[in-house]
């Protein structure tokens, strides 16, 4: 199978940007951006400030602040050639206008709130079948997505899971993502809300998946679909289930602890990288090569 050409940025978000699920509140006191130096990486990538990007808002449940303080944010950065999805439904998707706009971008980004409003709205639709047909074919776009928008990026997404009973078999839901990135499972908010928990049990039931837990102001840039550059101030962790050699979650009811052996796990800061399909940590990478190798001391 051929490798995508584009490239996506997943990113583990700051404060929601819509609906927190956990609580079902509504913060609209907390739309506060990712750092800036995330954005300036997406500008960068997508070939300068004049680059057209698309900010699809669809997650959020207030899409009107939050693509006003999208405008804020990139026009700081000195980027002003943004354009404003607010699609709401599986009526609204199919405007001809929406998919012409995606022949005309170099970026598209979705915002946070709730990953469960893209899949449903956009799943099966012309509409995500444009963007991935740019992202498989043009080396010049990028599918960028925070909080909710990263967490659909894969085929296999976490759409439920309280934090902290996710121990417990059955409390992690998973259903089909959006689908750009095959054989990982995405999480956000990583250490400020305490989700190694459901990363792990959604790996044990899916262990031929690499769970890929993203801090707050923090992202992997991802080149030919499998290989990933940690970029921001914060944790990206990799959660590798090949390797499990016992889990009890097939065996045990519901509403029980799991149990599971031999479940290898990588902490990358910025400039770290890692190779999905070799399952291959990379102590620096530049575009997914290795520029430093590690220096052993025994």
């Amino acid at each position: 199978m051929q490798s995508p050409k584009g490239k996506l940025l997943a990113i583990g978000g700051a404060e929601d940007k819509g609906t927190n699920l956990e609580t079902g509140e509504i913060n609209r006191n907390n739309l506060n951006f990712f750092e800036l130096g995330i954005l300036r990486r997406l500008v960068q990538e997508t070939g300068g400030v004049n680059s057209r990007i698309e900010v699809i808002t669809t997650a959020s449940m207030i899409p009107i602040e939050v693509g006003e303080n999208y405008l804020n944010a990139f026009g700081k950065i000195g980027c002003n050639n943004i354009g404003l999805m607010h699609i709401r439904n599986r009526t609204d998707v199919m405007s001809p206008d929406f998919i012409e706009r995606i022949k005309n971008c170099e970026a598209v980004m979705f915002t946070g709130g709730n990953q469960m409003r893209l899949t449903s709205t956009f799943g099966g639709t012309d509409f995500l079948t444009s963007i991935m047909k740019r992202y498989k074919e043009d080396d010049h776009f990028l599918v960028a997505g925070t909080s909710a928008g990263a967490m659909a990026m894969s085929n296999t997404m976490i759409y439920e899971g309280n934090a902290a009973k996710a121990h417990l078999k059955g409390e992690v839901k998973i259903t089909t993502g959006l689908g750009f990135m095959q054989d990982v499972i995405f999480d956000s908010h990583f250490e400020k809300r305490g989700r190694f928990g459901r990363l792990a049990q959604a790996i044990a039931t899916n262990p031929s998946s690499i769970g890929i837990g993203l801090g707050e102001d923090t992202g992997v840039l991802i080149s030919d679909g499998n290989k990933m550059e940690a970029i921001g101030s914060g944790l990206v962790m990799i959660v590798d289930g090949h390797d499990i050699c016992y889990s009890n979650i097939a065996d045990i009811p519901d509403g029980n602890p799991i149990s599971i052996e031999n479940l290898k796990v990588h902490f990358c800061e910025s400039g770290n990288g890692y190779i999905v399909n070799e399952r291959l940590f990379l102590p620096e990478v530049k575009d997914g090569a290795v520029v430093k190798k590690t220096v052993y001391i025994e």
